[in-house]
C-alpha cells in the first residue's frame, strides 16, 4: 500500500508541473522584440532642418514599416554573393543581398507600441510573434556553426538603408580576413540580421550599427581562374 501511494504522490507531481508549463506565458524565443528610432528632423544634403510633422499613427506606421524589415532579417535572412575585389586585377567589390522572405506591414503577428518621444525623434517598441515554422527558421540561424559578427556601414543621407547593407558588407570582409589567408575572389551564402541595427548620422552620412549571422557556403579564390 505504501509503495502505491508513493506512485500515485508520483504522478500527481507529474500532472500538477505539466499543468504550471502549459498556464505559463510564452517564452522569450517565441516572440522578437526591438526598438525603431524615427528620426523627426527633416535631413537634406549635410545639414538638419525643420520638423517633420508626423501624427502618432504616421510615426507607429513608420516604425511598422522599419520593423517588418528588421524582422524579416531576422527570420529569414538573405543569400548573397560577394565578390572581394582587388583593385590590382581591375576586380570591383560587389556584394549581391537577395531577401529569403519578407514580413508585411499588416501582418497581425507585427505590433507596435505607442510611440515615445525623447530627444526630437521618436522610439516606437516593435514585437513579433513567431509562428513554429519561423521560430525553427530562427532556431537554424542560432546554431552553433553559423558564425556571428559586427560591423559599422556608412551611406549617404538619401539612402539610410544602403548604410546597413554597407555594415553586412564590412562584417563579411572582416569575417573572411580571419578565415582565409590570401584574399578569395568570391563568396556565397547566407546571411541575417542577429538584433535590430542602430543608425545614426556621421560626418554628413547615414551610420548603420549591424550585427548579423553568418553562413558561407562556398569560397572561390583566385587561384580558380
Amino acid at each position: 500500500m505504501q509503495i502505491l501511494f508513493q506512485a500515485d504522490i508520483k504522478d500527481m507531481i507529474r500532472f500538477l508541473l505539466v499543468m504550471i508549463c502549459l498556464s505559463l506565458p510564452l517564452s522569450a524565443q517565441e516572440v522578437l522584440r526591438g526598438e525603431v528610432k524615427i528620426e523627426m528632423e527633416q535631413i537634406t544634403g549635410f545639414n538638419a532642418g525643420g520638423i517633420r510633422n508626423l501624427s502618432l499613427e504616421e510615426a507607429r506606421n513608420a516604425a511598422l514599416e522599419d520593423a517588418a524589415r528588421y524582422f524579416g532579417a531576422m527570420i529569414y535572412g538573405w543569400s548573397f554573393h560577394y565578390e572581394i575585389g582587388e583593385i590590382a586585377r581591375n576586380i570591383e567589390e560587389n556584394l549581391e543581398l537577395t531577401p529569403l522572405g519578407t514580413i508585411t506591414i499588416d501582418d497581425p503577428r507585427l505590433e507596435a507600441e505607442t510611440p515615445q518621444l525623447r530627444d526630437y525623434n521618436l522610439y516606437v517598441w516593435a514585437d513579433y510573434r513567431l509562428s513554429d515554422t519561423q521560430r525553427h527558421r530562427l532556431a537554424k540561424w542560432r546554431a552553433g556553426n553559423i558564425r556571428t559578427a559586427q560591423a559599422y556601414g556608412y551611406s549617404s543621407i538619401e539612402d539610410k538603408y544602403a548604410a546597413l547593407e554597407d555594415a553586412a558588407r564590412t562584417a563579411l570582409r572582416a569575417m573572411l580576413r580571419g578565415m582565409e589567408r590570401n584574399r578569395p575572389k568570391e563568396v556565397t551564402g547566407y546571411i541575417s540580421l542577429a538584433a535590430f541595427p542602430r543608425y545614426g548620422l556621421n560626418s554628413g552620412r547615414w551610420m548603420a550599427a549591424g550585427r548579423f549571422h553568418i553562413e558561407i557556403l562556398e569560397i572561390v579564390p583566385f587561384a580558380a581562374y
